[in-house]
């Protein structure tokens, strides 16, 4: 009872006091015999904790003891409830003033506190309370022991200054030395204990842990008992302690030394334990530093900077650290012991008390001397008399060290020397040590009673154990190294094979072709089948299954999982690490003795043995998931889930990507198979986006030799737990997201800093593979980083140029391709830091040593660098960092050096500042960087095989836009082109300005200039996007000076054949106004029998069929055409050679864009042909030795040549107007003189007469559709007779209201209404083609992108299909096929889409013209009213206000003459009541087929698409025939393509042979195999490709072996009839491998959706 009663004693608060009497003992001089004593009341004690000035007298704790004593039990509760309240109260405020009142149930997290905000970029002494926190847990992280000494900045300021007083006043030293402000100084700082203690009891368990961790790291004593600051309840926060080693040396009995490294929870250590009872002059924690680290503050005391007289949360608290030696001669204690200190007076904790003193090896306690009087007497008896050996240490006696009895000593304090005491107390501890075996063991703490262990009492953390421990007892029993190969099979051999095959398929031989690439491919697939094979074992299951726990119990398992797997596998490690190490250094021995005897063979035998062993027994938590990625892979190469596994394979990713949310690193490259799993961290990164959204990271990787702190600098500049231990700490690379604060998201403008450690350059293990590996690595994380922390240890000149020669060596790489990282050099473990001229004069030698390692690498990367900055932005004053020694002292009782961690939060505001500067990256665009790095490095010759898919990506966006800017301004000049093209018609206006035309598009002009603005400054890709703004500007420039001057030249066309077509306009207009008025007298004659239907009918037929064969005598009738037949026509008047028959239109043979080699059309003999190759030669030699341009061989010529005079053709047949002007042989004739001329300038007699006239015959071939239909919309519009006939209705309608006698103002309106139906018709056809053709290119698939979008469509519309001929017309006439895919894809979207999109257009365009016609009428009669006009007057204002809109004009009502006395309101209201009828039965003759059909080509949808999208590079491939898919016509840089096709398409053989290619241009310029580009010709290699000439070297060829299967099943579903097409095999060395055969149709076209 007594125990309980002591544990929940209340207390008193600090500033409340009692008034103690008592008598003097007789010994005392007296002066009185009475003496009052004022003591603050702490607890139960009679003064201040070990933290107050000096200890109250003797006398004052006699009296109180007796106080306690004899008082009565009334008062003593109620003085306990006093107590108690006011001690609640303390606490509260002390909460309260720290801001942390609400995290008392809600706790603080570890990822709240390691995100990045804003507050830590500074160093702070001092802050404001309301900052301690947060100040002192930023430091805490980044190790720096200074973390317990901030002050708050009232502390630093003047509490008390007396008044101002002149020279001559009185001055009195006894009154004004008399004032204190001692009170008003300390008594309400807050003690830097109480922030730690507040902070720990609002912690989650997690940042618990990492705070003990952390003040581990700080050689700080930890918190063992905490007794809870509102219910007393004891805790023993073990799981605190779950992630500390100790590492320390000691000698055996033969004097070697030994080396240690345990878990704390597990060392069996002896055990000190320090209280005391009473108040004392001399502080324990004082006392405890100086026995353990004289030099550091282990325990915090009274002395400390910042302590105050208060404290709240300290009392009761026990606190344990442990002494290592380091297994010198000189160590205080020669084992390792750990210390243990209970803070307040041990009389009132006295569960504390008993756990501890029973636990102990030796007890230690201060007190000021014995009395028999004091409560606290019995227990200290009782230890007296027990076995275990009690040090007394008297504080106000002065004694030396004497020992009463066994094992019980007592050493006076007062008036000595504190080394002389220090120095006895050791021996005393030492002797009892050496005398008794008893040993400490922290988890043994856990099985008292009546305390709360945080481990059992949180549900959370108990059940995250119990799943890490079902996950570890599958482990028992197992042999360590067995583990792997049981448990973890799929990373094992399997995934070293096909990392092996993977790397040599990136690196082929010069012999090695398609057939062998696709047996190395097959050996991959078959691996992985192997792998998937391999079934799910129990262990992993189990992992899968306990990983989808709650959030929070999951976070447990896996911490614990890591835990217990430390602990199970540290025992093996530790020994295989000492082994390993031994057997090197005998290595390195006798390799200095140049010894190549067989011992030495013997020993690196055994040592790579070892290294095998350590490889088998690593077993973490990155092993696991290394796992389930290698189970993800196979799953996802053969597209099946695995048997056994519980979940979808496709879960498995959601996994890893909790897990990196949650704050675990994730392996990104296998430091074993120094591979990186592409598709698995592609996967992760996917859920990643998919859980956070695709956030902007900035990648902050990590490069430096072994062991030099990367990851310990990590660690404490963000609060990370990296694995750091001496020795090889982390193998490959691992990435960490560190959250950014939302003020730090808005100002450095991303989310997450992503840090990607690595392993060490130069490591032992990897000796013979290391350059190779290490400069692997360095590109990879180089190219990777945004910002490239580079870490150099010590200051071994050789060593420093080692890993800057590889260091600038991956920058140089990264400068060739095109990326821009940055970079800051680390220096660690420089002597003297502060030493000004010493740095400077280091940053000197260092930028020389950096600038020589450029040049070595220069000529290496055969790249022009003379220095560093050359290569990479660089300030050596900024960007070289030279860090302090990590330890303040030697290790292992050394706390991190403070200086060392100014340094590193000077790095933190570095990288900051860098980060400031960029962009950073999006998840997306990370995952893409990743893959495109490891692609290019397994090539080896990474800047030749780099394809940057994040420029790729942002180009290819910037193409969408341009496209979209492109066609804005197209259709805003379409609409003006239209709308001055019916003032044209109507003869409104007579001449066009250039400037008037731009000043109609300024407005258009002026957005997508707007657009250009935001989208180069605000768009994901602005820093890659800027290197084209320039560039793009221009050209958007230019389009609209382009697109001006074409429509100026268009328009000023129309206006000539405006004047040509008059004659016809007018014989029409004749021939409508001599029907008018015939028609108009017959009605006036059968007025009389208007009733009778029948007779009108029949009189007006009558009159019509004279009318209409009166026609034909007066005009000729148009007549139907053949294009084809004037063409031969024509060719064989000129050409009397060829016979009419020489083309047929069922034969294709000499159809001159499918012709597969021109040479046989050449007009050349043999001799003539071999001078030509020799001058071909010679001129591509001399331009190759003087740096000119490479020539064009005679076949890429031709091709170029036929493309540009059918393209350049075809825009001059637009230009005849044929359904305006009609057609003519003459313009047969100009296409005929056009081609001759350009034949003739460019072959001059070259070719045969049968190229001419195949090239003609061709052309027109297929211009002979567009130019019939064209011309039958000429005919129905022109021909006589056809146009009258058409008219029959029209005017029997007339006649009828004639006969009927209409008034003059409802015929008038009559006529204008069918006189507007046409030019309605018209207008309307032309604004929906417009608007269709601007909704497609938004909404249809094909469509709506860039070019590399329409040609996956175009492909799977051709696999579709399966028709060979088309698949031919493509590769060889891929523009023409375009425009036949575009035509049938707006033929499509017409006939599906007309109900839903089609036609609503239309009903609003000409509801939209209703509403104008019906405005321009009401218009025109005001105006008449207004100006008193006539009939006359209304028309040619209703006419001249529809002039922008419609072809009408006075002249279409010529003949027409309306009654002088027309009332205009009534022909107003007659119009509004007539136009509704016109207008439907327009609308009625909407549908599918009139659409197209009556419309002029060049107004089409399809054409306007064509025009637009044709308006680009067709430049193809001169291997493949892979067309560049580049938007711009006239682009900068060279031609791409994203995917090559098989060079057997295009009829690329072997040489001398009939073998078709099978080789594939990605993958044949990453080997060293040669072609020829001509027969006659050397061979050239693959890849030096550029070297064959001009229009090799304009082409950017990247190598890549990711596969295209839609080629490969291409050519096996085909190859019959390319074999017959090219009269050629897939033989010998162009064999077909049995590997492409697997591929089906549907994954071909499944294929073009995850390539292109």
């Amino acid at each position: 009872m007594a125990a309980a009663k002591s544990e929940f004693a209340p207390k008193m608060a600090a500033t409340e006091s009692v008034t103690i009497t008592a008598t003097l003992p007789a010994a005392v001089p007296a002066q009185s015999s009475q003496v009052t004593a004022v003591v603050p009341a702490q607890s139960s004690e009679a003064a201040p904790p070990e933290s107050s000035q000096a200890a109250p007298p003797e006398s004052s704790l006699v009296a109180a003891a007796k106080h306690r004593d004899t008082g009565t039990t009334g008062v003593r509760a109620d003085q306990h409830l006093q107590q108690e309240k006011t001690d609640r109260e303390k606490t509260e405020g002390l909460f309260h003033r720290l801001l942390l009142e609400g995290t008392w149930y809600s706790k603080l997290r570890a990822a709240d506190v390691i995100q990045i905000n804003k507050y830590p970029l500074q160093s702070h002494e001092f802050c404001s309370e309301d900052k301690l926190v947060q100040t002192f847990l930023q430091k805490l992280l980044m190790m720096n022991y200074r973390a317990r000494y901030i002050k708050t900045k009232e502390n630093n300021e003047e509490h008390y200054r007396g008044d101002n007083c002149s020279f001559e006043d009185e001055v009195d030293i006894f009154k004004e030395m008399s004032v204190s402000n001692l009170e008003t100084s300390q008594s309400e700082r807050i003690h830097p204990m109480d922030v730690q203690m507040a902070v720990f009891h609002c912690a989650d368990g997690f940042l618990k842990q990492l705070m003990v961790t952390k003040l581990s790291q700080c050689q700080y004593a930890l918190p063992l008992l905490v007794p809870d600051p509102f219910t007393r309840q004891i805790e023993f926060p073990l799981w605190t302690f779950r992630q500390i080693n100790k590492s320390w040396k000691m000698r055996n009995n033969d004097d070697e030394i030994i080396s240690q490294t345990q878990p704390i929870y597990k060392m069996q250590t002896p055990m000190v334990f320090f209280f005391r009872f009473g108040s004392v002059s001399s502080s324990k924690s004082q006392l405890m530093n100086s026995l353990i680290n004289e030099k550091h503050n282990t325990f915090f005391h009274r002395n400390c900077p910042g302590s105050s007289r208060t404290r709240v949360l300290m009392d009761g608290v026990v606190e344990i650290a442990w002494f290592c030696p380091s297994g010198k001669h000189d160590d205080k204690f020669t084992d390792c012991v750990a210390f243990c200190n209970l803070h307040g007076d041990a009389g009132d904790h006295e569960k504390q008390l008993q756990i501890l003193t029973e636990m102990a090896s030796v007890n230690v306690v201060l007190l000021p001397r014995l009395d028999r009087n004091d409560r606290n007497m019995i227990q200290l008896q009782k230890l007296y008399k027990g076995t275990k050996p009690l040090i007394c240490l008297f504080t106000n006696e002065v004694s030396t060290l004497t020992e009463t009895r066994t094992l019980k000593y007592k050493i006076g304090l007062k008036d000595r020397n504190q080394t002389d005491v220090i120095e006895e107390l050791r021996r005393a501890i030492n002797d009892c040590l050496l005398k008794l075996s008893s040993t400490f063991r922290l988890e043994d703490v856990s099985k008292h009673s009546d305390i709360r262990v945080d481990e059992e009492d949180d549900d959370d953390c108990r059940r995250g154990r119990e799943a890490a421990q079902q996950m570890i007892s599958l482990l028992d029993k197992k042999e360590l190294r067995e583990i792997k190969e049981l448990f973890l099979p799929h990373q094992g051999k399997l995934w070293r094979q096909w990392s092996k095959t993977n790397k040599e398929l990136h690196r082929l031989r010069a012999d090695e072709l398609e057939m062998e690439i696709s047996t190395k491919q097959a050996t991959l697939r078959k691996t992985r089948e192997t792998q998937h094979a391999v079934e799910t074992n129990i262990f992993i299951q189990l992992f899968i299954k306990l990983s989808q726990l709650h959030p929070t119990i999951n976070m447990y398992f896996l911490k614990w999982l890591g835990i217990l797997l430390d602990e199970y596998t540290s025992k093996d490690i530790s020994g295989l690490h000492h082994k390993y190490y031994d057997t090197w250094l005998t290595v390195v021995e006798l390799n200095k003795s140049h010894d190549k005897s067989e011992q030495l063979t013997a020993e690196q035998a055994e040592l790579e043995k070892i290294s095998e062993e350590l490889q088998a027994a690593n077993l973490g938590l990155e092993h696991i998931m290394r796992e389930i990625g290698q189970i993800y892979e196979s799953c996802s190469s053969v597209k099946k889930n695995k048997k056994g596994l519980q979940v979808h394979f496709s879960f498995l990713p959601s996994l890893a990507a909790e897990m990196m949310i949650s704050g675990f690193p994730l392996e990104l490259m296998d430091g074993d198979a120094a591979h990186v799993p592409v598709i698995w961290i592609s996967a992760v990164l996917d859920q990643l986006i998919q859980k956070l959204g695709n956030q902007r990271v900035f990648v902050l990787s990590v490069l430096g030799v072994q062991s030099s702190g990367k990851s310990t600098m990590l660690n404490a500049m963000f609060g990370l737990q990296f694995a750091v231990s001496a020795g090889r700490c982390t193998r490959g690379a691992f990435m960490q997201l560190i959250k950014m604060s939302d003020e730090m998201k808005t100002q450095l403008n991303f989310d997450y800093i992503l840090v990607v450690d690595t392993e060490g350059l130069r490591a032992i293990e990897l000796a013979g593979r290391s350059t190779k590996h290490d400069n692997e690595l360095a590109t990879f994380v180089v190219g990777l980083g945004n910002l490239t922390l580079i870490n150099i240890f010590g200051e071994n000149p050789a060593e420093i140029q080692e890993i800057l020669q590889i260091v600038v060596q991956a920058f140089m790489r990264m400068k060739k391709v095109r990326l821009n990282p940055s970079c800051v050099f680390v220096h660690q473990n420089v002597s003297d830091v502060t030493a000004e001229e010493k740095i400077m004069e280091g940053r000197r030698q260092f930028k020389m040593t950096l600038d020589e390692m450029t040049k070595l690498a220069a000529e290496e990367e055969i790249y022009e660098a003379k220095c560093f900055s050359d290569v990479i932005e660089f300030d050596v004053q900024k960007d070289v960092k030279y860090f302090a020694h990590l330890w303040e002292g030697n290790p292992p009782m050394a706390p991190p050096n403070p200086n060392y961690c100014e340094n590193i939060q000077e790095l933190k505001e570095t990288i900051m500042s860098h980060a400031s500067k960029k962009e950073g990256m999006i998840l997306e665009d990370l995952k893409g960087r990743i893959n495109d790095l490891w692609e290019a490095l397994m090539n080896e010759k990474f800047v030749f095989s780099f394809k940057n898919s994040l420029e790729i990506s942002a180009y290819r966006k910037l193409e969408t836009e341009y496209n979209k800017w492109t066609w804005s301004l197209r259709n805003a000049m379409l609409e003006t082109e239209n709308k001055l093209h019916n003032k044209i018609e109507n003869e409104a206006i007579h001449q066009i300005d250039e400037t008037d035309l731009q000043k109609e598009l300024r407005k258009t002009s002026e957005e997508v200039k707007r657009s250009m603005y935001e989208f180069f400054l605000k768009d994901t890709y602005a820093e890659i996007l800027i290197q084209w703004k320039a560039s793009f500007e221009i050209k958007i420039k230019e389009l609209q000076e382009n697109t001006v001057r074409e429509t100026k030249m268009k328009l000023n066309l129309i206006l000539q054949q405006r004047d040509l077509k008059k004659k016809i306009d007018a014989q029409r207009t004749n021939h409508e106004n001599s029907l008018y008025e015939k028609s108009k007298e017959l009605a006036l004659k059968l007025k009389d029998k208007a009733n009778d239907e029948e007779t009108l009918k029949n009189e007006f037929n009558d009159f019509w069929e004279q009318s209409v064969n009166r026609i034909p005598r007066d005009t000729a009738k148009i007549k139907d055409i053949d294009i084809m037949r004037d063409v031969k026509v024509l060719l064989s008047d000129t050409y009397k050679s060829v016979p009419l028959d020489h083309w047929r239109d069922d034969s294709k043979y000499n159809d001159i864009f499918t012709v597969k080699n021109y040479s046989k059309l050449l007009n050349e003999n043999r001799a003539q042909r071999a001078i030509k190759q020799f001058r071909f030669r010679f001129c591509r030699n001399f331009a190759k030795t003087f740096g000119l341009p490479q020539p064009q061989d005679d076949e890429d010529r031709t091709r170029s040549f036929v493309d540009d005079v059918a393209h350049q053709t075809f825009e001059m047949i637009q230009t005849f107007n044929i359904s305006k002007m009609g057609y003519n042989i003459s313009y047969i004739q100009q296409i005929t003189e056009y081609v001759k001329q350009r034949v003739t300038e460019q072959w001059k007699g070259k070719f045969k007469n049968d190229f001419f006239v195949d090239l003609i015959i061709s052309i027109c071939m297929r211009a002979n559709k567009m130019i019939t239909d064209q011309h039958r919309m000429f005919r129905d519009a022109n021909d006589p007779e056809i146009y009258v006939n058409n008219k029959k209705k029209e005017y029997y309608s007339i006649f009828q209201k004639y006969c009927y006698g209409a008034t003059s103002a409802a015929i008038f309106t009559e006529i204008i209404c069918q006189k507007l139906k046409e030019p309605i018709e018209q207008s309307v056809y032309k604004k929906t083609a417009r608007d269709l053709a601007d909704e497609m290119r938004s909404n249809c698939e094909s469509l709506n992108g860039n070019r590399s979008n329409l040609e996956k469509h175009i492909l799977k519309t051709l696999a579709e299909k399966e028709n060979f001929d088309k698949y031919m017309d493509y590769i060889h006439d891929p523009r023409e096929h375009f425009k036949s895919f575009i035509r049938d894809e707006v033929s499509r979207y017409i006939t599906d889409k007309f109900s839903v999109s089609v036609f609503p257009k239309m009903k609003e365009n000409i509801e939209l013209l209703q509403k104008k016609i019906m405005k321009a009428a009401h218009e025109s009669t005001e105006h008449v009213h207004k100006n008193r006009g006539d009939a006359g007057l209304w028309l040619n204002s209703f006419t001249q206000q529809l002039s922008d809109e419609l072809i009408f004009s006075e002249k279409d009502l010529s003949g027409v003459k309306p009654d002088d006395d027309i009332d205009m309101k009534l022909l107003e209201d007659v119009i509004k009541k007539e136009l509704p009828a016109l207008m439907s039965d327009i609308s009625s003759r909407f549908n599918t087929k009139t659409f197209p059909v009556n419309l002029d080509y060049k107004f089409r949808p399809d054409e306007l698409l064509i025009d637009h999208l044709s308006q680009c590079c067709w430049v193809q491939c001169p291997f493949c025939a892979a067309i560049c898919t580049n938007t711009i016509k006239k682009h900068d840089g060279d031609h791409s393509a994203p995917f090559h096709r098989i060079t057997g398409l295009k009829g690329f053989m072997f040489k001398n042979t009939t073998n078709l290619s099978n080789s594939i241009c990605t993958s044949a310029v990453a080997s060293d195999r040669s072609f020829y580009h001509n027969p006659s010709e050397k061979s050239v290699l693959w890849r030096e490709y550029r070297k064959a000439g001009e229009v090799y070297a304009k082409w950017n060829i990247t190598p890549d072996l990711s596969e295209l299967p839609y080629w490969k099943w291409f050519v096996c579903r085909f190859q019959k009839d390319l074999e017959q097409c090219y009269i050629r095999t897939f033989q010998g060395g162009g064999e077909i491998p049995d590997e492409w055969r697997k591929y089906s149709k549907q994954e071909a076209i499944n294929s073009l959706d995850e390539y292109i």
